[in-house]
């Protein structure tokens, strides 16, 4: 028995969750980031977890972290210098990726820069079937003449991806072989080693992705490694995953491309938590932080998956959790363009100098500063004492643009504030599309430093009844972290036919890849507990372009049951496009496994009942929305117990967050701290 503890780290905080096992409590911890000095805000956050709580280094027994390190990397396009290396003639995969626009119907539609320009594309002579038989060996003196221009060019590093080497990886692994003696100062990656999957636009892009965020990952793993070893950490380090899993830290300095949305997957897998536990099996969540809202959608207490994730303008192929983001963050900033349009983002005022009431020197108005102007901050301390917001110096911030629009500066600030609310509901209007579903038929769980701030009024818009504002918002995502399970995918392309004649094959390459699985759940993570495999397949009838994912029964995968795989598929397929056709026959594609090593979740302390009567008031607060002041109650999320109810509009205030309620709601607590928010018919 011990301490574990999981870390998030935002633009604006980094945010600490701490499990006493011993005790059943759980405690938590913001500090603002130092942009300057990385790393400086973590060993900051165990100073204080060990002066406020007594929790000394060494007995910490288990360290998650999730970062937002490599999708940062990505957005902001520094990353490496790499150069390609593919199959001769071949040099424009990734130029012409799959010919599609970014917007189908915007005259202004760009598709972003690829990661690698056209100058440190190199051809080599070499060639592998799509049976994965040699056609032409591969040619050493070409090979030899790429990493001579590769190295002329400046590289950091060399993406080796050469055609159907997901099928036979003989002359990938030899040409790795070779870079390393040629250009030992190089690191070097393997497409088919990152991700072995058919089509090679997809498969390079990965592997592009793997290799751009190496250096900045692996320093900053090293840095955190080396962190927590010279603070007297004994625990070892793990790491959030895109996919919802954790890993070791140690192998995340080479599985980069696994944890480039590792902040943003913790966030999700943390509220899939908090809502299964208060019983709200369909959410829709919302995480917003400092720079930017994330939402996700929970169906049946699962997030849900993709492939193909946006990051920034890049496509990943890779299993992730599905997570839209927008640049609408607390510390988003307000603005006025050339045609004296207010616009709000996606530049972010981040920790230093952070939002204009941080009194940290910011003079730029931000969404905080809005709700700052309009009375909902201002009367109590935010991060765990960390500051208090400054009324002024935000209404200063926002006079900046309230006296050359001829606005006042409440109506300003409430202008800012629904423009931000406007882009998170087209968001959210895209992503229900996308699914097929009504938000209404959901709950919003709101999460993050600023996401009950803003979540009801979203709430609202959208038409959704119920809202879930959890016990301690603000660190969900560092939550994550220790309620995820050890977890990585395993994929194979095959390319059979579902027919009894494919049994054999499908029987062996399942078994190569539980094979595959169990070493590196055993081996690589040394999980000695219960290992869970998940068995999904992408399909497709003979002929169609593209498959869909397809989840299978492990019983139907140990006996080969053809029969059950086919009819899996068809009612996939009726489900998504509403009709199937049992008769014509169906492919496997890829077959995924989904290796899993349950860890044990925090068990939550169920709060005193409250009795009769309304939670006590702290304050009444003068407020500004829906165009007038309003006199609304102050409640301290400290003094609310198990049973209370109460109604908007009010405003609830906590260490980590700020909860605004409007009119219309009704407020109940639950047992274990949860607000559970119900609008009025």
């Amino acid at each position: 028995m011990g301490h574990r503890v999981g870390v998030d780290i935002g633009g604006t905080f980094i945010d600490f969750c701490l499990w006493d096992e011993t005790t059943e409590v759980l405690h938590s911890l913001k500090v603002l980031t130092t942009p300057d000095t990385p790393g400086a805000e973590l060993l900051r956050g165990l100073d204080l977890l060990e002066e406020r709580h007594g929790v000394r280094p060494q007995d910490i027994t288990g360290f998650v972290h999730g970062t937002t390190v490599g999708i940062n990397t990505v957005i902001q396009r520094k990353g490496a210098r790499l150069a390609l290396i593919t199959t001769e003639r071949f040099e424009d995969v990734i130029e012409l990726a799959r010919l599609r626009m970014p917007e189908a119907y915007s005259l202004f539609s760009r598709r972003g820069a690829p990661l690698v320009p056209r100058d440190r594309i190199f051809g080599i002579s070499e060639r592998i079937l799509a049976d994965g038989s040699v056609e032409t060996p591969l040619d050493v003196p070409s090979l030899e003449a790429a990493v001579a221009k590769a190295q002329a060019k400046g590289v950091e590093g060399i993406i080796v991806s050469l055609l159907n080497a997901y099928r036979n990886p003989a002359h990938e692994e030899q040409a790795v072989a070779l870079v390393r003696e040629l250009a030992p100062e190089l690191f070097v990656f393997r497409s088919s080693e990152v991700w072995p999957v058919i089509r090679e636009y997809e498969r390079t892009t990965t592997a592009l992705i793997n290799g751009y965020v190496h250096p900045r990952i692996r320093d900053y793993l090293d840095r955190l490694i080396e962190g927590l070893r010279g603070r007297g950490v004994t625990a070892q380090p793990l790491v959030t995953k895109s996919n919802g899993g954790i890993m070791a830290a140690e192998l995340g300095k080479t599985a980069c491309v696994g944890m480039v949305l590792s902040g943003t997957a913790s966030g999700v897998m943390g509220a899939a938590w908090v809502a299964r536990e208060a019983g709200e099996p369909n959410v829709i969540t919302l995480d917003i932080g400092g720079t930017s809202a994330d939402v996700a959608l929970i169906i049946e207490g699962q997030p849900q998956f993709g492939l193909g994730e946006k990051i920034g303008d890049l496509p990943l192929y890779i299993p992730s959790v599905a997570v839209s983001s927008i640049g609408d963050g607390g510390g988003s900033i307000a603005w006025v363009d050339g045609f004296g349009v207010l616009k709000v983002g996606p530049e972010s005022a981040g920790s230093t100098p952070g939002p204009a009431c941080y009194g940290r020197g910011g003079t730029r108005p931000t969404i905080t500063d809005a709700f700052a102007a309009c009375g909902f901050l201002g009367q109590h301390d935010l991060a765990y004492g960390a500051f208090r917001p400054d009324v002024t110096l935000a209404r200063q911030a926002i006079a900046t643009l309230a006296e050359p629009m001829g606005l006042g500066v409440e109506h300003t600030a409430e202008a800012i504030i629904r423009i931000a609310l406007s882009g998170m509901f087209a968001e959210v209007n895209k992503m229900v599309a996308r699914y097929g579903i009504d938000p209404r038929d959901f709950a919003l769980l709101t999460f993050g430093g600023a996401g009950p701030m803003m979540g009801c009024f979203l709430a609202r818009e959208l038409g959704m009844a119920r809202v879930l504002i959890p016990a301690r918002p603000g660190v969900v995502s560092a939550l994550g972290g220790l309620v995820a399970d050890v977890k990585n995918d395993f994929i194979r392309t095959l390319f059979i036919d579902v027919d009894p004649a494919a049994m054999v094959a499908l029987a062996r390459q399942a078994s190569a890849l539980e094979a595959q699985g169990l070493a590196w759940l055993r081996d690589e993570q040394h999980f000695a507990g219960a290992a869970r495999p998940g068995w999904f397949a992408d399909m497709r009838y003979r002929g169609q372009s593209f498959e869909i994912e397809v989840r299978l029964d492990p019983a139907w995968i140990t006996a080969a049951d053809m029969a059950a795989i086919a009819e899996a598929f068809h009612a996939a397929h009726e489900a998504i496009y509403d009709f199937c056709d049992r008769a014509a026959p169906v492919q496997i594609v890829n077959l995924r496994l989904v290796m899993e090593g349950a860890t044990t979740p925090p068990r939550l302390r169920q709060l005193p009942a409250a009795g009769e009567g309304p939670p006590p008031v702290d304050q009444v607060l003068r407020v500004f929305f829906d165009g007038i002041w309003h006199e609304v109650n102050l409640y301290r999320r400290a003094r609310l117990l198990d049973g209370h109810v109460f109604a908007g509009p009010c405003v609830v205030a906590q260490d980590d967050t700020t909860s605004c309620i409007p009119p219309g709601f009704t407020a109940r607590v639950d047992a274990t701290g949860n607000i559970l928010l119900t609008a009025a018919e």
